[in-house]
């Protein structure tokens, strides 16, 4: 069993979009029972850009068979049945077991899913400033709900799970395991100072992300 570990080393939003009216004009995804997650779709459009770039980086003459790892992982556009993605992305979530703790407790009305959420997340706020004048613009108060990102000796708090269609071959799980090394920014805002975050590659409990790495400078 494959699976991606995202430790978040600053708050961090997985946005979906939308706001809440009269409260926030960001709002974080979340499930029912108030537990924020990050969209597998999206890791795995996050992972296929480093890929990418990374691939730009090898000699020209070995990018045309990494290039081809790549649509193993993650497809590409228009492809035909044969040439699908052999990999697929779980949506990135907390431990289960906390996840369903909570869970049977909210059966009994305590905690809400607002408690849930609010206990992982703070309101952010922020505005734009008038390059020539140094005063914020008038309007441009924002605000937007973050995770709070994890104490610095903790465990990676989420985790996705990675399926595979085929047995994985070590070329693949070395641009995969590039991949998830060179991912450290994810979610909205990620350009201005929040989304930072350490990723892993594992296999059961065995973190494997540079296990394969030699595979990259192989002809």
């Amino acid at each position: 069993m494959y699976s991606i570990k995202i430790k978040l080393l600053s708050d961090t939003t997985f946005g979906r979009g939308d706001g809440v009216a009269g409260l926030i004009d960001a709002e974080i995804e979340h499930d029912r029972y108030g537990f924020p997650y990050l969209r597998g779709r999206t890791l795995k459009g996050l992972l296929s850009e480093e890929c990418d770039n990374l691939i730009l980086l090898l000699p020209e003459s070995q990018q045309q068979k990494w290039i081809e790892v790549r649509y193993q992982l993650f497809g590409q556009a228009g492809s035909t049945q044969e040439k699908m993605a052999q990999m697929h992305v779980g949506d990135a979530c907390l431990p289960l077991g906390l996840r369903n703790a909570i869970a049977q407790q909210q059966e009994n009305g305590f905690p809400t899913p607002f408690d849930i959420l609010n206990s992982l997340t703070g309101i952010r706020q922020q505005t734009a400033i008038n390059s020539e004048t140094g005063a914020p613009n008038p309007h441009s108060l924002r605000n937007a709900r973050a995770i709070i990102r994890d104490r610095p000796n903790a465990q990676p708090s989420y985790k996705s799970p990675l399926y595979f269609d085929i047995d994985p071959t070590g070329e693949m799980l070395g641009l995969l395991g590039a991949g998830v090394l060179a991912l450290r920014r994810i979610g909205s805002d990620r350009n201005r100072g929040r989304g930072h975050v350490q990723c892993s590659l594992y296999c059961q409990e065995k973190n494997i992300s540079a296990e394969y790495l030699n595979c990259l400078g192989e002809n």
